[in-house]
């Protein structure tokens, strides 16, 4: 087991993800022996992890110490911070600890991996306080882009360590919901906040975050001006978003139309929690559109990422069942692209505006705020909070920088700041504060499918984006082990590299260069197998290709072996002594120019002309 460089009597606290980072969010506040997780996201893969679904933490250390894991303490039900729990949950068997929304989010992804009805579930709110032998948290509510966000306080022997969460102070929230609870932050910091970890996403930005209701205006207007349909896309989990656009749309006397599960799954919690009011008169099935007219309805769906299967991009591209865009509708962009998305965004507005759709969208149509506190967001939760030592963490390394140094401009003195990367461990006392280690173990971990087993690592990577960069070629023959003839073949196919059509002199000479690699196998190696012929047909052939291209395509040799089953199974396939040599290298070459007889001449002897290999150039 895993034991951390630490004092006993000292506190730690390291993250396995969301540092350095905006996403896969997971810290933890360890004394001896209890372990408090907080939160458990993914991060969604940027363009050059092809077939990548989700990015997650690498759990082993957590899995190592899984009896002192107390609970996981989720802050809000957004993918980066809930996302992977059911991966998690795979490994680890942990309580987990979440408000009514976030924990409405849960359930259905739990319920969806089969994982619901083993799992330990707790609600809370703001004003519970949990406890075990050591270690207690407590909560505050904060304001974000999701209804029930919470900060969390970690009351540990040597002081007490807060996580904000995402945050910002919006101070008039839309359909008069409850505003951040500054008395108790305030009672936070009045009894002492030992380190403070705080949200870094918009430290780059000189300003007080807008409310939701500054949106609400604008939402409100824009759908006043618009005469026909409108299709409304947004994350799903932004229910005060929901809320402003349905609210807008009732008041107009348009009907209401969800497409997305997710969007139906985040419709139905905030019903059920009362974050939205929709009349159940006023909600209309998704094969009722057309009976009514254009302008009595309103169309919520995802998709606001480019995200290639959901329903805004089905209803750009003509493929999705129930809608296809009219000239007078009207799609209203209500979210900015995340990091890595920007290009899928703005092709799909392309090419919605070109199928005749008006389309709106980002902050210059005022239909958009962040979640995110701007500086003096963060400027005042640190005067709030008054920590001894500080930590930014959600958010990139220049985040965290200028973090810290709003931290030093409210009082936090430069020494007791630290930017920590994913797997830093810092070590606390009532006085003292220190990186006493790291984690090695931590490291992204690419999930390819939908269980915490469905994993590639970076060799496969980077296998793909040489697929997709420089093609693959396949090399495919029949040789046969008994006589050492090549039965048939060798044969070239192309994908991704070169035209066959238009290359047949290089296919050719590919073809001719794996002929004469076999060959030479058959010659020089006393033990013949599978893999010394693949290998020299790998080395001769990306030689070759690469001398002829520039190009270095991935080379598949697909090589079948006849009559090697009847030697015993542990003995390689043994080439011929070398006075047969010639003798089965003139059958070879007869064989092969017997099949290839207008391209290959019989050699009486091995100084005569050399044949030139055939095979598939079409």
């Amino acid at each position: 087991m895993t034991k951390l460089k630490i004092k006993n009597n000292e506190v730690a606290f390291y993250a396995m993800g969301g540092l350095g980072e905006i996403g896969k969010n997971m810290y933890c506040v360890q004394f001896q022996d209890e372990i408090i997780v907080i939160d458990c996201g993914v991060l969604f893969p940027e363009d050059e992890l092809l077939g990548v679904d989700y990015v997650i933490q690498n759990y082993d250390y957590l899995i190592e110490n899984k009896d002192k894991i107390k609970g996981i303490f989720i802050t809000h039900g957004h993918e980066d911070h809930i996302g992977g729990l059911p991966f998690f949950l795979q490994k680890v068997n942990a309580p987990i600890y979440a408000g009514p929304f976030a924990m409405s989010l849960i359930k259905g992804k739990l319920e969806e991996k089969h994982l619901l009805r083993n799992a330990e579930l707790h609600e809370i709110n703001e004003f519970d306080e949990v406890h075990f032998k050591k270690l207690w948290v407590s909560f505050f509510r904060t304001t974000h882009s999701i209804p029930d966000t919470l900060g969390i306080a970690v009351h540990t022997p040597q002081g007490t360590i807060v996580q904000t969460g995402d945050f910002k102070f919006d101070l008039t929230p839309v359909g008069n919901l409850p505003g951040p609870n500054l008395q108790q932050m305030a009672k936070l910091g009045d009894d002492g906040v030992l380190l403070l970890t705080s949200d870094s996403t918009n430290a780059e930005r000189p300003e007080f975050t807008k409310s939701e209701r500054w949106v609400d205006i604008h939402i409100r207007r824009i759908f006043e001006r618009i005469k026909g349909r409108i299709i409304f896309a947004s994350f799903a989990s932004n229910v005060y978003r929901l809320r402003e656009a349905s609210d807008a749309a009732i008041a107009q006397g348009r009907k209401i139309a969800v497409f997305g599960r997710s969007m139906e799954n985040a419709i139905t919690a905030g019903q059920e929690l009362g974050y939205l009011n929709i009349p159940k008169d006023s909600l209309i099935d998704q094969n009722e559109i057309n009976n009514y007219p254009p302008e009595k309805v309103l169309i919520m769906c995802t998709g606001s990422q480019g995200e290639p299967m959901a329903a805004l991009s089905r209803i750009a591209n003509g493929t999705h069942r129930q809608i296809t865009i009219q000239p007078e509708d009207t799609v209203v962009f209500s979210s900015n692209p995340i990091p890595g998305n920007t290009t899928s965004v703005n092709a799909l507005i392309n090419k919605l505006e070109e199928d005749g759709a008006n389309v709106i969208h980002g902050y210059v149509n005022n239909i958009h705020t962040s979640g995110h506190g701007g500086q003096v967001d963060e400027e005042f939760m640190l005067r709030l909070m008054k920590p001894k030592f500080f930590a930014p963490v959600h958010g990139e390394y220049r985040m965290q920088k200028i973090h810290t140094k709003l931290a030093e401009m409210t009082g936090v003195p430069e020494e007791n700041s630290f930017v920590l990367a994913n797997g830093d461990v810092l070590a606390l006392t009532k006085d003292s504060c220190r990186v006493a280690d790291h984690i090695d173990s931590v490291s992204d971990v690419y999930i390819d499918g939908r269980d915490a087993g469905d994993t590639v690592g970076n060799p496969e990577i980077r296998e793909r984006r040489l697929l997709s960069e420089e093609g693959v070629v396949t090399a495919i023959a029949v040789v046969d082990l008994k006589d050492y003839q090549i039965v048939a073949g060798p044969d070239i196919v192309s994908r991704g590299f070169v035209y066959m059509h238009e290359s047949q002199e290089l296919i050719k000479a590919a073809n001719h260069e794996v002929f004469w690699a076999i060959l030479n196998t058959f010659k020089n190696h006393k033990h013949i197998d599978q893999r010394v012929l693949n290998r020299t047909i790998i080395s001769r052939l990306q030689k070759l290709l690469y001398d002829r291209t520039g190009r270095r395509p991935v080379i598949i040799p697909m090589v079948t072996i006849l009559n090697g089953n009847n030697r015993s199974e542990n003995q390689h396939y043994r080439r011929p002594n070398n006075k047969n040599n010639q003798t089965h290298k003139n059958e070879r070459q007869n064989n092969h120019s017997h099949r290839n007889s207008q391209q290959h001449s019989k050699k009486k002897n091995s100084k005569e002309k050399q044949p030139v290999a055939t095979g598939n150039t079409k």
